[in-house]
């Protein structure tokens, strides 16, 4: 499964390689840009590889699943409707507006609305800083949710300004155990398999060693 999601990534033109700067300001190898998935067929197979890894590491063990606004809430839809559609596990989804809606029903939860000690799951892209799980877990637990695991699709495995990466200091500080559907090491395993992406991969290795934590 890991060959195959970053050869999707790579055809679907969502992983690209170069010289791109990080909201960190470090000059990577490569990046990852979820926003860029902009088919029936890439959304559709993203959702069965989100939907297989969230059955591989919780089956059905949850009650709902919860994407950040923005990029979260075009997978929390496809997930949920792979995991119906493969495993026959109908789960409710829910996602956030920037913007508290001050009419109709009104709040900033749209979807299913969390009762009191639910499970949701956070389902999201890459983690950089953790930023948008930090601001939106109070609205979860406000709501009476209880979230002890995320799903991603690249664990970029990067320090913090604390020697940290961001993954370890949301368990650390939330109790939240994330799951990966491919991590860099994955990454670099695959460009060290073809003669023509060794050097991608010798980059790669320079920018392990000067930022990630693996």
């Amino acid at each position: 499964m890991k060959r195959q999601f970053i050869e999707f990534m790579l055809e679907s033109g969502v992983l690209r390689f170069g010289e791109f700067k990080t909201k960190a300001g470090r000059l990577s190898p490569y990046f990852i840009n979820a926003g860029l998935y902009s088919t029936g067929k890439q959304i559709r197979m993203l959702g069965e590889f989100y939907a297989d890894k969230l059955y591989e590491a919780l089956g059905d063990g949850y009650d709902a699943v919860f994407g950040p606004a923005y990029k979260g809430i075009p997978i929390v839809c496809t997930t949920t409707a792979a995991t119906e559609r493969k495993y026959g596990i109908d789960k409710n989804f829910l996602y956030n507006r920037k913007e508290a809606k001050d009419h109709g029903e009104g709040g900033s939860i749209v979807g299913y609305i969390p009762k009191e000690g639910d499970n949701v799951v956070i389902l999201e892209d890459v983690v950089s800083a953790g930023t948008s799980v930090r601001e939106t877990l109070p609205m979860l637990k406000a709501a009476g949710a209880v979230v002890t695991d995320m799903i991603i699709s690249v664990d970029r495995c990067e320090k913090g300004y604390n020697g940290k990466t961001a993954t370890l200091e949301l368990y650390e500080d939330f109790g939240i155990k994330t799951h990966s559907i491919i991590s860099v090491l994955d990454l670099h395993s695959y460009l060290l398999e073809k003669e023509e992406t060794k050097d991608l991969a010798k980059l790669m290795e320079a920018y392990m060693d000067k930022y990630c934590n693996l």
